[in-house]
């Protein structure tokens, strides 16, 4: 028998064996619906169907839930191999990648747009999510096989957090499946920061930037130049 809405799912309705992915789902669908600020413990538990001690058991706090879901965006891009990348410059194995994982976050939307609009009001909490962003930047150049020891791959990963979420500005308003103008903001921000990103590798023209990766997405077309972003809002 289908359940009627508003009944509280079951653990066994929303996956006993895996609670941990239960919360994941309730958190992110409740964060899709409002802002991060209002979603209490209570919030996520009743919509998975579990008890306070259940949720516990997976997580600290909503902000644990936040770093779980970021960790699995990074777990997906990273089971996905670019090898077929190698031979590319860096700028391409990388605009390949960052791709990679905006077709991961697709299907969160407007979760990610949610934390976008709470970073945007709170600054103390753009400042966390530029600590998970860049964390999650140092894999995703480790992906694309761009050194990330020392101080020149934490600069580089903090730059990397600043483009990615430059570019999930064009992202969150970009409706064409084939993700056009996503592509064209990623490739112009790539192109802007590569000299602070450390990509350059001789002459590499604009045109040439990512032409396997778009190969996968789509034809290019052009976007407008983005707009200023908080340090805060990648994801």
């Amino acid at each position: 028998m289908a359940r009627s809405p508003g009944t509280k799912a079951t653990p066994a309705a929303k996956g006993a064996a895996d609670p941990r992915a239960a919360i994941l789902d309730s958190f992110l669908a409740l964060l899709a619906q409002k802002p991060f600020e209002r979603i209490s413990l209570g919030d996520v538990a009743d919509r998975a169907g579990l008890s306070l001690a259940e949720l516990r058991a997976s997580f600290g706090s909503t902000f644990d839930m936040l770093v779980g879901f970021t960790r699995d965006t990074d777990r997906q891009v990273l089971a996905t191999s670019g090898d077929d990348m190698d031979g590319e410059p860096a700028r391409d194995r990388l605009f390949d990648v960052l791709m990679r994982r905006l077709d991961v976050l697709g299907p969160h939307k407007a979760a990610v747009r949610s934390l976008a609009e709470s970073a945007r009001r709170n600054p103390f909490f753009a400042l966390a999510l530029n600590r998970l962003a860049v964390r999650s930047q140092q894999w995703m150049l480790a992906a694309a096989k761009i050194d990330t020891a020392g101080l020149k791959g934490a600069v580089r990963a903090q730059g990397l957090a600043l483009v990615f979420a430059r570019v999930l500005q064009t992202y969150l308003r970009d409706d064409d499946p084939g993700l056009a103008r996503t592509m064209a903001a990623l490739d112009r921000e790539l192109a802007r920061g590569e000299r602070v990103l450390g990509l350059v590798e001789g002459a590499v023209s604009l045109a040439t930037c990512g032409r396997r990766g778009r190969a996968r997405h789509g034809e290019k077309k052009h976007a407008p130049p983005g707009e200023p972003v908080a340090a805060g809002e990648g994801i």
